[in-house]
């Protein structure tokens, strides 16, 4: 057994929780204990709360050039452990280890990322004598600064990134952390949390705590010593946080419907191979996962055929299994929803093309065409291996219908012709408009984050640590001169 489990990481040692409970982590595939958490309570709370402010305290008037090297050090030690980071977030979460080990293999790049950036808070100087009345006896520049304490709340399908996307701008950027990581995956969270205790980061400024988001979450985002929370989740619970929030930062990454618009120009090819990824890696479960195909009416029968090909040769199974692409969905419950919900869309004149299979926590990767955009398949986030087709009989229509869900998260476009790349790029209302691809794909520097529902703030390491620092401004007067 790992040190850290059953644990807790507060103050910079792994302890048990005050209650002293501890619950099982299953695989999903076949229901075997791959570990143990700790449960923590609302008294551990408060005492990682007071960790966090003293380490916060500590790590801000840390130089950036020592921060820096701390976190150089855990890149370079997440790196050696990917393969038994890989490992645990396949036993965990059901991803097959060939997506594990990708997800693995990206998270010292993240925390590198965010040595890099957080090194580099810079600031403007201001043309003070430019304002009618003032002379040049003052000078005037911006600093940017840790906001404090960051309690960041990550969910389950990538718990490797999801954590880092949130840990490595907060940690580069000299704030201290409270780490609330999925119920459902805290053992990914912990051991990346022991590269950053390995590495020599001081007490206090990670604290990592285990149990339930609705006990746990309560406590730590109406706390008024939190100045930032860093949310990934549903919209329901983003919504919740913030009415307990009180006055502090928000970045909240929430729900989605991504959709892919298929124009009669486009590269059919292309577009079947990019779905065919984008719509079923970790079984669907992702935020940008591609769950609604709009295609053209002059298109959708040869998209179809095309797709159908691709869809049937994923293979599917056990996650540690040689050569399997797609395991489980995260529980047996989620994957009996996600084939209730194509069941009911074929219940209201839908057409399944393939797939939608359950076993266990397994649902065979599924098309269903001929799916009203008003549907609930096509309206409400489905988080799960099935995309949607529906057709549109003008671009016009096509983007009207990609604008119809609450969402805006990401969005992909399929044609060859600039005017309507570049008509998409600007009447889609997605945070992020991929031309030629589909929304599942993410650069760890860019922006990353939504419109509508889909959330408020930024993601990416450099957009984070915009929002994870404050800016004051300083002038200097002189006397006139």
């Amino acid at each position: 057994m790992k040190s850290y489990e059953g644990k807790l990481l507060i103050n910079g040692a792994w302890v048990d929780s005050v209650s002293r409970k501890i619950e099982e982590i299953k695989s999903p595939f076949d229901g075997v204990e791959v570990g143990q958490a700790a449960v923590a309570s609302v008294a551990d709370v408060e005492i990682a709360l007071q960790a966090a402010v003293s380490g916060a305290e500590i790590w801000r008037r840390t130089p950036a050039h020592q921060r820096s090297a701390v976190m150089l050090k855990a890149a370079e030690l997440a790196d050696q452990r990917a393969e038994e980071i890989a490992q645990i977030i396949s036993s965990e979460n059901g991803k097959s280890l060939i997506e594990a080990r990708g997800e693995a293999g990206r998270s010292g790049e993240i925390i590198r990322l965010g040595a890099f950036e957080g090194a580099h808070l810079y600031g403007s100087s201001l043309p003070l004598d430019a304002n009618k009345g003032t002379g040049l006896d003052k000078i005037g520049f911006t600093l940017r600064q840790p906001v404090g304490v960051v309690v960041a709340i990550s969910p389950f399908n990538y718990p490797a990134l999801l954590v880092l996307h949130k840990l490595a701008p907060a940690l580069g950027s000299g704030n201290s952390v409270v780490l609330k990581p999925a119920r459902a995956t805290p053992l990914t969270a912990l051991a990346i949390a022991q590269c950053f205790l390995d590495a020599g980061l001081p007490a206090g400024v990670l604290n990592v705590l285990t149990g339930s988001g609705s006990e746990l979450g309560d406590a730590l985002c109406s706390d008024s010593r939190v100045r930032k929370i860093s949310f990934t989740g549903s919209t329901s619970t983003g919504t919740y946080i913030t009415r307990i929030a009180g006055v502090k930062k928000l970045s909240l990454e929430l729900g989605a419907s991504s959709p892919v618009v298929v124009l009669p120009d486009a590269d059919l090819e292309l577009a079947t191979r990019a779905v065919a990824l984008g719509g079923y890696i970790n079984s669907g479960q992702v935020c940008i996962s591609v769950q609604r195909v709009i295609v053209h009416e002059k298109v959708k029968d040869d998209f179809l055929q095309a797709l159908k090909v691709r869809v049937e040769a994923i293979k599917v199974g056990d996650p540690k299994a040689d050569g399997i692409e797609v395991g489980t969905l995260i529980n047996a419950k989620e994957a009996e929803r996600v084939a209730t919900s194509i069941r009911v869309a074929i219940s209201e004149g839908a057409t399944l093309i393939t797939g939608g299979e359950l076993d266990g926590s397994i649902v065979s990767p599924a098309i269903v065409a001929d799916v009203n955009p008003s549907a609930s398949i096509a309206q409400d986030e489905l988080f799960g291996p099935a995309v949607a087709v529906s057709t549109a009989t003008s671009v016009e229509e096509a983007l009207d219908f990609a604008n119809s869900t609450p969402y805006g998260l990401g969005s992909g476009v399929f044609t060859r012709d600039v005017d309507s790349a570049i008509r998409a790029a600007r009447e889609i209302d997605s945070g992020i408009v991929h031309i030629n691809w589909t929304p599942l794909w993410r650069a760890d520097l860019m922006p990353y984050g939504g419109l509508k529902a889909s959330g408020i703030g930024k993601e990416g390491v450099k957009s984070a640590i915009e929002e994870m620092t404050e800016v004051k401004t300083i002038i200097l007067h002189g006397r006139n001169w």
